[in-house]
């Protein structure tokens, strides 16, 4: 089932999103298998007027014009001929992408230049076919996208039923649902029905000889009407639930069809013999041709509508050519009936014919609905195609059909739903759903089902709707006892531990310190009176001033522990902490813990020994034991970025860390001010990881790439280059050139010095040229190599070597 979002706002009042409607529908049992958006990205198709129509100089059947789009005069050639200066009409501007993927370009049609294109319905997937351009209302405003204008723009649901469900083959039937979940009432279509004095009798008659397949048959007689086009709404509505537009009446009957779910038939009364409608089985071996044109042999068991002579529908499921609406027709007998589902399933089976009609009356159509679905075809006709409609409408029911009335005992709903239901609970839902609902007493309903109901046929139906609209998810689920062990830790854990084996593989010893900082950590930290780290949790009861406040930054601790280890003789430090600390920030009600690691590098790079260089630790070091974290923990898109620096680093000597775009980290030498306010006198190298963020980037599994058997080619490159310029610029404007061939980029000199001009640096790069599955030749090398070489010099400014 097709339904229009906009088509069910008209009858419910839905204020959910499309894709809440959707989650509710599919917890409701109608799951919608598919969300479409009509019209959307098409804004630049906007409304026009034609100001200018002239002959093109160079072509019969073109014409230049000169359109208003509301904010400048266009000059487009069109080939139609239906419109004139003055008219209203869709635009397509430059840029704009039709349906089948035709893009509107500047272009040159018989040496007249044409700056757009006059569309047609066909052209912008309104309709299946039209005959020129699309001529919009006077009344509407130039430059307003066309789909706003005309309100076109929609949102499509296909909703999988399952076959018991036949009440919901409709839009009103949806929009009972979504009323009935969400406390409304429907509000049903206007039907205005001006009868003529003369009868319907007078024009024609219904006799049902078989009653048993058609309990019910009613119908209308409608004289003078004019057979042509519908209009745009209309046609607009049909395409948006995948029917397409033939003529105004019996596109009529498959708007009611699909807005009340009930199959209507349009005869040409004058074609029916006497005017005669005759409901009987077929004989044995009748041929009779259908509206597919296809000639059909029937048996005694189909149910047909005949005319005083001939068979001229096959009932329920399709109508027969020669009592077919055309253009010719002026009169027109139209039919609402009800017919026995397991007659209508056996005669479509056997024929092979499936129809939107057949599909409903197979599954079991509302008998109730006969005479509205008749009398809203009726009006919808009378005002589209003109006509007056007879007197009185013929409506043979010889036997109405009862409503089934069902006991629900509460007892039995608890029982079977594991959830107690109260009953005036029960009773609001059930006659939300449009049933009659008497207390029989404290334990029982008496509950009366509506006619379009068909699946309600006993208590445990009853007991479903309650399920349906109390909510599923509102019903506990008891699973049976089990004690299941699970020895994994979870993802935040392992890396936790994880990250913690990594930095003592480096050398480094873990610390823990307390919670609790001085009040005057801002000050000494450098950081600004806005800073959201200077912004304390205050304790009530601090044991010292010097625990006064809970910590924002693991740095001040590690700076404290290395300024003690000093004082102890202990200069070559590793030391690292991962804890939590405890932040204010506006947008949080509460303070947030967020986890951190906090490392620190300070003295010599490796252990004294005689076999050992004597280097300090530097900058690098500290951003080696970075990299190494992120690369083991398989972090993407990783960058060291000179930006957004911390006030507590020394200024050009630290960055900021960023993965996938987001800030992660930093790493820097801490600023001279800084350590003299902790009293450390080496320098001092720290990092900083926000492990909530990091976590979140961690891939836990790698792909693995089967190495090349085939040799590879390097080739260097030494240039010249101004400071600013970072390795990442280089690795960037390289990775542009989208080279499938460059396996490696790695940089192997930096030197500042003689001979160097004063703002510059001098750079070596490596790249490895290799293919999986053949040897590059020297010249093919060579020539990806230059446009390595032209893109370095080109875009960031190398000067080669």
């Amino acid at each position: 089932m097709i339904i229009s979002y906009n088509w069910l706002k008209e009858f419910v009042e839905v204020d959910l999103s499309p894709a809440d409607l959707s989650a509710m529908l599919t917890m409701l049992g109608l799951e919608v298998e598919r969300v479409e958006e009509r019209f959307t990205g098409m804004d630049s198709v906007v409304v026009a007027q034609v100001q200018e129509k002239a002959q093109h100089p160079n072509a019969d059947k073109l014409s230049v014009c000169k359109v208003n789009n509301g904010s400048e005069i266009l000059d487009i050639v069109c080939g139609a001929q239906n419109f004139k200066a003055g008219d209203k009409v869709a635009l397509a501007q430059i840029g704009t992408v039709l349906p089948g993927d035709f893009k509107i370009k500047r272009s040159k049609i018989r040496g007249e230049e044409s700056l757009g294109m006059l569309c047609s319905e066909k052209e912008l997937g309104i309709a299946d076919e039209s005959a020129g351009i699309m001529i919009l209302p006077a009344d509407l405003v130039l430059g307003t996208p066309v789909f706003d204008a005309l309100g076109m723009k929609d949102v499509i649901f296909e909703i999988g039923l399952t076959p018991n469900r036949s009440d919901c083959l409709s839009v009103i039937g949806i929009a009972r649902e979504v009323a009935a979940k969400l406390g409304k009432k429907i509000t049903q279509p206007e039907i205005q029905i001006v009868e003529e004095s003369r009868s319907a009798l007078e024009f024609a008659s219904v006799v049902t000889e078989d009653a048993d397949l058609c309990p019910r048959y009613a119908a209308r007689y409608i004289k003078g009407c004019k057979i042509g086009p519908s209009p745009a709404w209309l046609v607009g509505r049909l395409n948006a639930v995948g029917m397409r537009s033939i003529n105004n009446v019996v596109d009529v009957t498959n708007y009611v069809l699909m807005e009340y779910g009930h199959p209507l038939h349009a005869f040409d009364h004058d074609q029916l013999v006497e005017g005669r409608i005759v409901v009987r089985r077929a004989a044995a071996g009748e041929q009779f041709i259908t509206l597919d044109g296809q000639e059909r042999t029937l048996t005694a068991d189909d149910l047909t509508i005949r005319d005083g002579a001939r068979a001229v529908a096959l009932a329920g499921i399709m109508g027969g050519q020669n009592s077919e609406i055309s253009d010719t027709t002026t009169n027109i007998l139209l039919e609402s009936a009800w017919f026995n589902p397991s007659a209508i399933r056996r005669t479509s089976k056997r024929l092979g014919i499936h129809s939107e009609s057949s599909h409903r009356f197979e599954r079991g159509a509302d008998i109730e609905a006969v005479p509205r679905a008749l009398d809203r075809a009726a009006s919808l006709i009378c005002q589209l195609a003109g006509g007056s409609i007879a007197a009185g409408m013929i409506d043979v029911y010889p036997v109405p059909l009862s409503n089934r009335i069902i006991t629900l005992r509460h007892r039995r709903v608890e029982g079977l739903l594991g959830v107690f239901i109260a009953p005036d609970v029960a009773q609001s839902i059930l006659e939300s759903l449009e049933c009659a609902v008497t207390a029989v007493d404290s334990a029982t309903l008496q509950v009366t089902v509506p006619s379009y109901r068909v699946d309600l046929e006993r208590e445990i139906d009853l007991i479903e709707e309650l399920a349906r609209m109390y909510g599923y998810d509102n019903i506990p689920v008891t699973m049976p006892y089990a004690r299941v062990v699970s020895d994994r830790p979870p993802l935040h854990q392992r890396i936790e531990r994880k990250v913690r084996d990594l930095l003592v593989s480096y050398g480094f010893n873990e610390v823990v310190n307390f919670s609790f900082s001085p009040l005057d950590v801002p000050e000494r930290m450098l950081l600004a009176g806005d800073d959201h780290r200077a912004t304390h949790v205050k304790l009530l009861n601090p044991l010292i001033d010097e625990h006064s406040v809970m910590r924002t930054t693991l740095l001040p601790g590690l700076l404290e522990t290395s300024a003690r280890n000093a004082n102890f003789r202990v200069f070559n430090q590793r030391i690292f902490e991962l804890r939590r600390v405890y932040l204010v920030k506006p947008e949080h009600d509460s303070p947030c813990e967020p986890l951190v690691l906090g490392g620190l590098i300070s003295g010599l790079r490796n252990p004294e020994g005689w076999n050992q260089g004597k280097g300090e630790a530097d900058f690098f070091d500290a951003k080696g034991v970075v990299e190494n974290i992120l690369d083991a923990l398989k972090v993407p898109a990783v960058k060291f970025e000179p930006r957004d620096i911390e006030p507590f680093y020394h200024p050009g000597k630290a960055c900021t860390i960023f993965a996938a775009g987001e800030r992660i980290g930093s790493i820097g030498e801490i600023h001279p001010t800084v350590q003299e306010n902790y009293a450390i006198e080496k320098p001092v190298y720290y990092f900083e990881l926000e492990m909530g963020r990091l976590i979140l980037l961690v891939r836990e599994t790698t792909a693995i790439t089967a190495p090349s058997r085939f040799p590879d080619a390097s080739r260097d490159i030494a240039m010249l280059l101004p400071d600013a310029v970072s390795a990442d610029s280089i690795n960037d404007c390289i990775s542009t050139l989208k080279i499938k061939e460059i396996e490696e980029v790695s940089l192997f000199d930096l030197y500042k010095g003689e001979h160097i001009p004063e703002g510059h640096k001098s750079i070596a790069i490596r790249v490895r040229y290799r293919l999986p599955d053949r040897t590059l030749t020297d010249e093919e090398v060579s020539a990806l190599h230059q446009r390595v070489v032209n893109a370095l010099v080109n875009n960031i400014g190398a000067s080669i070597r």
